[in-house]
């Protein structure tokens, strides 16, 4: 990148425990032991307050896991944002391009590789499962072009996506919302279910905990428990991300 052409500054925000936003600017590349020919983020971890891990990850060409991601009661997501790439679940090969994904249930294998000619950019989640008694979950595969995009809380100009079926085998979700110019969430929100939130589009005000924060295409944002949320289409064009949900699950005391 060479040297700075202004003074140093960043719209990161970090406050442990409580909520996260980092914009693309400033992120580093991570090396993980089983990735080749890839950049890597860490955007959300245990040492920031969150129960997961959440990565941005650009495999280049001929890149990808030398070893599959696999942990004993781990559960794994991938999101294609751009490229082309294959996702292997176990034995199961899975072709992924723009806006496709893959859920992969607890202590199975998941493997990458960029066979194409381009950067595959993917989202990357992770997450110990939570077991409910006489439930499981299963391998999900989609694509948000195939998915109904439902009005959100009765308002046509919010529409919502959900990833993965509502169904006790599963402890979270995930979801997009896309707001149209001037949309934005029925109320303020504050709630037990803690997000990680990936802008893929557009731009806006989100209110996160007491303050209202401009953010846009790119920028990740994390939110613990109880933080008050809501957020408004300021821009001139749509404004969509993908966020994790944790559900159908009771408290843990």
């Amino acid at each position: 990148m060479g040297y700075p052409n202004d003074l140093l500054a960043t719209r990161a925000i970090i406050k442990h425990g409580r909520y996260a936003v980092i914009p693309p600017q400033g992120r580093v590349n991570n090396v993980i032991p089983n990735l080749e020919n890839c950049k890597v983020s860490v955007i959300a971890s245990p040492e920031m307050g969150a129960k997961f891990a959440f990565y941005t990850v650009e495999i280049q060409p001929g890149g990808g896991t030398t070893l599959p991601f696999q942990e004993e009661g781990i559960e794994t997501f991938v999101f294609s944002i751009s490229g082309q790439g294959v996702v292997q679940v176990e034995q199961q090969k899975f072709d992924l391009s723009d806006n496709g994904y893959v859920f992969a249930p607890a202590s199975q294998a998941v493997s990458l590789a960029n066979q194409s000619e381009t950067v595959w950019r993917i989202l990357l989640y992770k997450q110990r499962y939570r077991q409910l008694e006489g439930y499981e979950a299963r391998v999900v595969v989609g694509n948000l072009a195939d998915l109904p995009n439902e009005a959100y809380d009765e308002m046509e100009n919010v529409r919502i996506r959900n990833l993965l079926p509502a169904d006790l085998g599963f402890d979270v979700n995930f979801h997009t919302l896309t707001f149209e110019p001037g949309g934005c969430h029925p109320f303020v929100e504050t709630h037990l279910q803690e997000h990680g939130l990936y802008f893929l589009d557009g731009e806006g005000v989100y209110l996160i905990d007491d303050k209202w924060l401009p953010v846009k295409a790119e920028d990740f944002i994390w939110f613990g428990p109880y933080v008050p949320q809501a957020f408004y289409c300021s821009g001139r064009k749509n404004a969509w991300y993908i966020y994790t949900k944790d559900c159908n699950r009771d408290v843990q005391l």
